[in-house]
C-alpha cells in the first residue's frame, strides 16, 4: 500500500531512506578530520592518503551495477539488509586495522556494501510513486539526509580528537548497525515477487548493458556525474580547503560542509515546491545558472582577491550546491522513467556512472587541484560547464521523433 502524503507512515519512509543515504556521507567525511593523523601513523603522502578515498569509491562504483540488479531479482529489503550486515563488518576491520594496507582492505569492502541503501533506496521511491509525488518524496529524502555531510565531519572531527581515528570507524560500525535493526523492523518491501526478474546472470548483465547502452541514458548519466562534480572538487579537498587554506582546525570541517549542505538542502526545499509547477526543463536550467554564477563567482573572486574572505566563499559554495540540487532529482526521474521495468538496473548504472566520476575526483583531480583554490574554483566551473552541456545534448534527443522500433540510438 502506497503511504499518504503527511502520514507517520510516509515520513518514516523517508527518514529511513534518508538514514540509508548517510552511510555514504558518513564513510567518507567523517574521518576527514583524522586524515593527518592517519598520514602521521602510518607515514603516507597526501597521495597515498587519498587512496583510502579511492578504494572506497571504486568497489562502491562496481557494485552499484550489482545491487540495484538484484534488488530487482531478490526484492528491496534484502539487499539492503545484506548491504548493512557487510558494511558493518568492514567498519570494524578499519577500526582494528594494523597497517595501511589492511585498512585499504576493508574500506574497499565498505564501499562494496554502502552503496545499497541509497541505490536500491531510489527504486523504493519509484516504486511507490509516479512524477511529481516521487520527486516530492526524493526531494524530502535529499533534504533529511543533507544533513549528514555537515553533520559527519563534526561528530568524526570531536571522536578524533577524543578518541582517535579508530574510534571513527568504530563509529560507523555502530551506525551502520543501527539501520540494520530499524530497517529490520520497519522498512516494507516494495517489490513483490510476482514483479521479480529471474535470477539469470547473463540476462541481468544485458540488462545492464543495455541501459547503459541508452544514449540518452548515458547523456543523462554524466550529466549527473558532472553536475555532483561542481561540489565534489571541493568536498575531496576538504583537509587541505579547511586546514591549509582556511586555517581552521579539524573540529572546524563545518565551515566548509554547512554551507554546501544547506544549499543542497535549500535545493532540495525548492525541488519540492517546484514539483508538479514548474517545468523540468525550466528547473534544471535555473539549477545550471546557480552552479554556473557561483563557480564562476568563485574562481573571479579568488584571482582578484588572493585570499577572500572566508564568508564570501562559503555563500558561493552554497550558491553552487542549491543549483546542483535543483537539476538532481529531475536528472535522476528522467533516467529511471526511460527503463519503467528495470528500474533497480537503471538505478544501478546511474549511481556506478556518479560513483566512478566521484572516484576520478577524489582520486585524482582533488589531490591536483587542491594546491590552489583558483584550480578548484576553476574545476568546479568546468565541471558544471560540461553538465550543461550533456544535459543539453539529451534533452535535444528526447525532443526528436521516436523511431519505430523504439529504441534510443
Amino acid at each position: 500500500m502506497t503511504p499518504d502524503h503527511g502520514s507517520a507512515r510516509y515520513w518514516g519512509i523517508a527518514a529511513l531512506l534518508a538514514a540509508l543515504s548517510m552511510l555514504g556521507p558518513f564513510s567518507i567525511d567523517a574521518f576527514f578530520p583524522s586524515f593527518h593523523a592517519l598520514a602521521a601513523y602510518f607515514t603516507l603522502s597526501k597521495w597515498a592518503l587519498q587512496q583510502t578515498l579511492t578504494a572506497y569509491m571504486l568497489p562502491l562504483s562496481i557494485m552499484s551495477l550489482v545491487q540495484g540488479p538484484l534488488s530487482d531479482v531478490f526484492g528491496r529489503r534484502r539487499v539492503i539488509l545484506g548491504g548493512l550486515l557487510l558494511y558493518t563488518g568492514a567498519s570494524v576491520g578499519c577500526a582494528l586495522a594494523a597497517n595501511f594496507a589492511t585498512l585499504l582492505v576493508f574500506r574497499a569492502i565498505q564501499g562494496m556494501s554502502a552503496g545499497a541503501g541509497v541505490i536500491v533506496g531510489r527504486a523504493i521511491i519509484r516504486d511507490l510513486y509516479e512524477g511529481p509525488q516521487a520527486q516530492k518524496l526524493l526531494s524530502l529524502v535529499t533534504m533529511i539526509f543533507g544533513f549528514a555531510p555537515a553533520v559527519a565531519p563534526v561528530i568524526g572531527g570531536w571522536i578524533h580528537v577524543t578518541l582517535g581515528w579508530r574510534a571513527v570507524f568504530g563509529f560507523m560500525a555502530l551506525f551502520s548497525t543501527v539501520l540494520a535493526l530499524a530497517a529490520y523492523l520497519t522498512l516494507p518491501e516494495t517489490h513483490p515477487a510476482e514483479l521479480r526478474a529471474r535470477l539469470h546472470a547473463p540476462e541481468l548483465t544485458r540488462t545492464a548493458m543495455r541501459v547503459a547502452a541508452h544514449r540518452t541514458f548515458l547523456l543523462l548519466a554524466l550529466a549527473m556525474g558532472a553536475n555532483f562534480a561542481a561540489v565534489m572538487g571541493f568536498i575531496g579537498a576538504a583537509p587541505s580547503v579547511v586546514i591549509d587554506h582556511w586555517q581552521l582546525r579539524e573540529t572546524q570541517f563545518a565551515w566548509l560542509f554547512v554551507p554546501i549542505i544547506g544549499g543542497f538542502v535549500v535545493g532540495a526545499w525548492i525541488s519540492g515546491r517546484m514539483a508538479g509547477r514548474v517545468a523540468a526543463a525550466t528547473q534544471c536550467k535555473t539549477g545550471f545558472a546557480f552552479a554556473l554564477a557561483g563557480s564562476g563567482l568563485m574562481v573571479a573572486l579568488q584571482v582578484m582577491l588572493g585570499a577572500p574572505p572566508i564568508l564570501a566563499q562559503q555563500l558561493l559554495l552554497a550558491g553552487i550546491a542549491l543549483g546542483v540540487q535543483l537539476v538532481s532529482p529531475i536528472l535522476v526521474l528522467r533516467m529511471l522513467d526511460l527503463f519503467p521495468h528495470a528500474r533497480g538496473a537503471a538505478a544501478s548504472v546511474q549511481s556506478c556512472v556518479s560513483i566512478v566520476i566521484s572516484a576520478a575526483v577524489f582520486g585524482a583531480l582533488a589531490p591536483l587541484l587542491s594546491n590552489s583554490l583558483v584550480t578548484l574554483a576553476a574545476g568546479s566551473f568546468g565541471a558544471a560547464l560540461v553538465s550543461f552541456g550533456l544535459w543539453r545534448s539529451a534533452q535535444h534527443r528526447l525532443s526528436l521523433p521516436p523511431r519505430p522500433s523504439g529504441n534510443d540510438p
